[in-house]
């Protein structure tokens, strides 16, 4: 069911009145069946278009990008972007078993999945409540729900846990590691955290300021699944040093 992604030479520009704006420049990046690739940049240089790119939601000024599917054929994404969009007038369960009922899956099923889902996310005791009783780090909760409930092969992830307290992001990151060793599914996660971009990825994809350029790809080499404790040892704390050390140039 894993998926690989191709990246030749994919930029975008956007129109405005002073001409085009460059948002990305060219860039080349491939992306193997079931990794996990983080990447990271300053505000505004591309990490967002990049991944609307990879989900078909924007279309490539110059380049060519493909997805390659599994030996099912099938690619299903996932997606979670930095505001939850939940459906206001549906529950959390229902709007986590949202893309199981486009599908046509028996009521019992969608919700069999989405309790499941609302308890590995800590929402076991909402699920029925409606959006507007809950948090907004609850609802960016119910969000990644809902786009793990169809199983995806691809899961693309905008600044997923911006919303939570730190506490809770941990925990989340945790629960996702867990969620994406046992789906195999490729992941590509847009952050500004160089904690979080360590902790899960196999490889962080550093990009420069607009107009956006991949500056290095770095190995992350420690064992899963990953010890919160991690962060104190010496090559943690190298590699994050040296992530820094690139974002401020």
């Amino acid at each position: 069911m894993t998926v690989s992604i191709s990246c030749k030479a994919v930029g975008k520009t956007y129109p405005s009145r002073s001409g085009a704006v460059a948002a990305l420049t060219p860039v080349d990046l491939e992306v193997k069946a079931g990794e996990f690739l983080v990447i990271i940049g300053p505000s505004g240089c591309g990490k967002t278009t990049l991944l609307r790119m990879i989900g078909g939601l924007l279309s490539p000024s110059t380049g060519q990008l493909s997805l390659t599917p599994g030996e099912d054929g099938r690619t299903t994404t996932g997606f979670v972007f930095q505001q939850a969009n939940l459906l206001p007038w549906l529950t959390v369960e229902e709007n986590v078993a949202l893309p199981l009922r486009l599908k046509n899956v028996k009521r019992d099923g969608r919700r069999a999945v989405a309790e499941e889902l609302c308890v590995r996310v800590g929402l076991g005791q909402f699920v029925k409540s409606l959006p507007r009783e809950l948090s907004g780090g609850m609802q960016q909760r119910a969000s990644i729900a809902r786009a793990l409930a169809d199983n995806p092969s691809l899961l693309l992830m905008d600044e997923p846990f911006g919303a939570l307290d730190a506490l809770t992001r941990s925990r989340m990151n945790g629960e996702l590691e867990r969620l994406w060793l046992t789906s195999g599914a490729t992941v590509v996660l847009v952050t500004h955290s160089i904690s979080e971009a360590i902790i899960l990825a196999d490889r962080v994809v550093v990009m420069s300021a607009r107009p956006g350029r991949i500056m290095s790809i770095a190995e992350v080499n420690f064992p899963r699944p990953r010890r919160k404790d991690i962060e104190n040892t010496l090559e943690f704390q190298q590699i994050a040093a040296s992530l820094r050390a690139q974002l401020d140039q």
